[in-house]
């Protein structure tokens, strides 16, 4: 398994697996090509130096899970860095193999080495093998979450 920065050329793959789960299906909505509001989106999150979208691919360039990864300036923690994880998916047919374990480990690292002390995500409560997920991998349910859709 191997680690990249997405490209445009991904996106089909990503927005499939973001369309493939019972709240994803919901709220998104996969076509090929994409709708232009992903790529929009896409092309946004890439010009910005703060945000990195991962993908893990096999040796074939198949990609099988992605996440965001946003780099976050605060002044809590005496100014540190915090990462934030957004949209971890793994292709529904690889699932508990440890690519999305792998993947976020991978973050973590990159989190370090920009210097952040804190990574952080939420996670819908419904998604309970999520939180178990997370949970097995040192996140700790500290914080009430909010979200206001506007």
């Amino acid at each position: 398994m191997q680690f990249r920065t997405a490209q445009q050329t991904d996106l089909v793959e990503i927005v499939k697996m973001l369309a493939d789960d019972p709240l994803g299906s919901s709220r998104e909505e996969f076509s090929d090509p994409p709708k232009p509001c992903y790529l929009d989106a896409f092309r946004h999150v890439q010009a910005d130096p703060n945000n990195d979208i991962i993908v893990a691919v096999d040796t074939n360039g198949e990609l099988f899970g992605f996440l965001q990864l946003t780099y976050i300036p605060n002044l809590t923690l005496q100014g540190s860095w915090r990462a934030q994880l957004e949209g971890v998916r793994v292709k529904t047919s690889k699932r508990s193999a440890g690519i999305g374990k792998a993947l976020i480990e991978h973050a973590i690292q990159n989190a370090q080495a920009k210097g952040c002390r804190v990574m952080q995500l939420t996670s819908n409560r419904a998604r309970t093998d999520a939180l178990r997920f997370y949970e097995s991998l040192g996140f700790t349910p500290s914080h009430v979450g909010f979200k206001l859709t506007i």
